[in-house]
């Protein structure tokens, strides 16, 4: 069994006991959270929803909170001495899907 969520602008396929790093929520860790943005269910047969699926579902756990990886942005233009760099870390939250309810 598996589902279709949305969060934080992106989508996500995930089945029960999954470990899924989703963008920044406002929530401590050892929450409990539910998705009600689930998209398509598949328990045998896929049930897609237009736009979710009525009265599904998705709780999980959350982990840790945390930064990813640094990437340099460098910026730069020839013959102009132009020449700019720059660091990101994207937050993330570390969640554990406990549990579908389709």
């Amino acid at each position: 069994m598996y589902a279709i969520i949305a969060t934080g602008g992106k989508q996500y396929k995930v089945a029960e006991g999954d470990i899924v790093r989703v963008e920044k929520l406002d929530v401590k860790d050892g929450d409990t959270i539910s998705f009600d943005q689930v998209l398509a269910v598949n328990n045998g047969s896929l049930v897609v929803g237009q736009p979710t699926v009525a009265g599904a579902t998705v709780s999980a756990t959350v982990m840790t909170n945390g930064k990813a990886r640094k990437i340099v942005v460098y910026k730069y233009k020839r013959k102009s001495g132009y020449h700019k760099k720059n660091g990101h870390r994207q937050q993330f939250t570390q969640i554990k899907i406990d549990k579908i309810n389709a």
